[in-house]
């Protein structure tokens, strides 16, 4: 059963960085699609990064240039790297993979961003 292990949030001053961390219970060389996804307080979850085997991103309009997800497939770990961080950007940011038909998500780490 593969496991996803979120660390890095906490509480930041609005415009200062956080970096996500996630990390994979088993090699994620072949898990082709990866990313972020968040959940405001009273609000639907929703994607804001995701990144492909080949390295190929995509993030939603509202943190495109302050957010930046990688992936070490040697360290089976995929990033978040956030920047210029709003009250808005609070939420409970989740880990997503998709193995094949499969979806596996982690528990979830909490980013508070306080004005």
């Amino acid at each position: 059963q593969v496991q996803l292990v979120e660390s890095g949030g906490g509480l930041v001053q609005a415009g200062g960085s956080l970096r996500l961390s996630c990390a994979v219970s088993v090699s994620i060389f072949s898990i082709n699609r990866m990313g972020w996804y968040r959940q405001p307080p009273g609000k639907q979850r929703e994607l804001v990064a995701a990144i492909t085997g080949g390295g190929i991103t995509n993030y939603p309009d509202s943190v495109k240039g302050r957010f930046t997800i990688s992936r070490d497939n040697a360290k089976n770990t995929v990033y978040l790297q956030m920047n210029s961080l709003k009250p808005e950007d609070t939420a409970v940011y989740y880990c997503w993979g998709r193995l094949g038909a499969l979806d596996a998500w982690g528990q979830g780490t909490l980013v508070t961003v306080s004005s």
